[in-house]
């Protein structure tokens, strides 16, 4: 049976797309805006707009706490989210948790199951790759439960090194928590595999999907892991619209993460007790609008087919590498094979400061990320301070990607390097 999940589209019309996106008929400095800045945020299309616009036009009320029309009315949409993204990533509904961002998901798993569930001397393992938001969680957990961390080490073409993994899955390993693909490297790791290897040694599986969810078909059934996040902004939705989710039963065990109103069932002087999952998880108003912005995303995303963008992202990726090439004295980090990573490259040119290399290329209004992309320890794994990061979506084009190339060569001749 065909689901949403599963669509398959003929090659994207990429100009027809682009009507789509306001912002980019934006002029910077006079000329046309390429954005390559996606892994930072998407870009939002029309259909998001006007649903987060229509929301606050016609429908504004708090949720879960009114019997008039419009609270009717707001809840009605904000639970038809829950299900709508449930049905995109192909998990059940009562797991999806609603926050602001992947950075708040981690942060609710490491404070609420890991710091108030796990005990002093027990092991997390993580990864050199990780995003600051699969890292700093872990390390307030670790400081204030005692537990003990430690990393998945990556080889010389930007995998991860899986030849330890059996060793750090056995006891007192209780938790892995890995990044499905490097904001950095572009790398596409293969968690369904490794999450059967830790559940084959009773060890549980976070997965920081930010990066993955908005640009390929990402089953929750089919990873199999205990907990997912990822954030609506990075996938043509609103800001400030988040999600996690969570195996119930864990939901179930795990304590709140913050107290307040809609996330209790009584309150007296004395005690609380709690409401159901996942609304144990959703203290205080929530933002509505972005959970609706996050439903008109997903319907625009599988609109175009998951699999489509996937193609769309591989071509731009294996031009963009061969454009680096063309260039020279470009240092690549990560895999260089389109068919292993997303649409994410991280550069070098000759020992030109990557915000220099930024400046110099938003003069051409091309948008670019240049710096340690909140990663830190694999900056210092690669042996650079920074990177400049070009990462590519559905509305990008081959030509944007030969404009780039065409300003790093103005980058070199300023800079004289070669």
């Amino acid at each position: 049976m065909t689901t949403e999940a599963t669509v398959r589209s003929p090659a994207l019309d990429v100009e027809r797309l682009r009507a789509d996106f306001p912002i980019l008929q934006r002029r910077v400095a006079g000329r046309q805006l390429v954005y390559l800045d996606s892994a930072a945020t998407t870009q939002k299309p029309a259909p998001v707009l006007r649903a987060v616009d229509a929301y606050y036009a016609t429908s504004n009320a708090n949720v879960h706490r009114g019997v008039h029309a419009l609270a009717s009315e707001a809840t009605d949409l904000y639970e038809r989210a829950r299900q709508r993204v449930a049905r995109f990533i192909d998990a059940p509904a009562e797991g999806i948790v609603f926050l602001r961002n992947t950075t708040e998901a981690l942060n609710l798993v490491a404070s609420s199951y890991a710091r108030e569930l796990l005990t002093s001397g027990d092991r997390v393992v993580l990864s050199v790759m990780e995003h600051h938001s699969n890292l700093v969680p872990w390390q307030l957990a670790a400081e204030r439960a005692g537990l003990q961390l430690a990393y998945l080490d990556i080889d010389d073409s930007g995998r991860l090194d899986l030849a330890g993994l059996d060793e750090l899955l056995a006891p007192p390993t209780k938790l892995l928590s890995l990044v499905h693909m490097s904001n950095v490297l572009g790398t596409v790791n293969d968690i369904k595999s490794i999450a059967a290897r830790a559940h084959a040694a009773g060890v549980l599986v976070a997965v920081d999907a930010a990066q993955s969810v908005p640009h390929s078909t990402v089953s929750l059934r089919d990873l199999d892991v205990d907990f997912l996040a990822f954030s609506g902004h990075k996938m043509c939705g609103p800001m400030g619209a988040g999600v996690l989710w969570a195996r119930p039963e864990l939901l179930e065990r795990m304590p709140p993460f913050l107290g307040g109103g809609s996330m209790i069932s009584r309150v007296t002087l004395e005690r609380t007790t709690w409401n159901t999952v996942p609304h144990k998880f959703e203290a205080g108003t929530p933002d509505v609008a972005g959970a609706v912005g996050l439903h008109a995303a997903c319907d625009y995303i599988d609109s175009i087919g998951r699999s489509a963008i996937r193609e769309h992202e591989r071509g731009l990726t294996r031009h963009l590498l061969d454009v680096l090439d063309e260039v020279g004295d470009v240092t690549v980090y990560g895999p260089r094979d389109a068919d292993a990573q997303g649409g994410v490259v991280s550069f070098n040119v000759g020992d030109v400061h990557p915000h220099d290399v930024g400046t110099i290329l938003d003069r051409s209004a091309i948008a670019v990320r240049a710096g340690h992309h909140c990663a830190q320890p694999l900056m210092r794994r690669l042996g650079v301070a920074a990177t400049v990061r070009a990462s590519v979506y559905l509305y990008n084009t081959h030509s944007e990607i030969d404009s780039l190339g065409a300003a790093l060569g103005d980058v070199k001749r300023i800079f004289k390097v070669g």
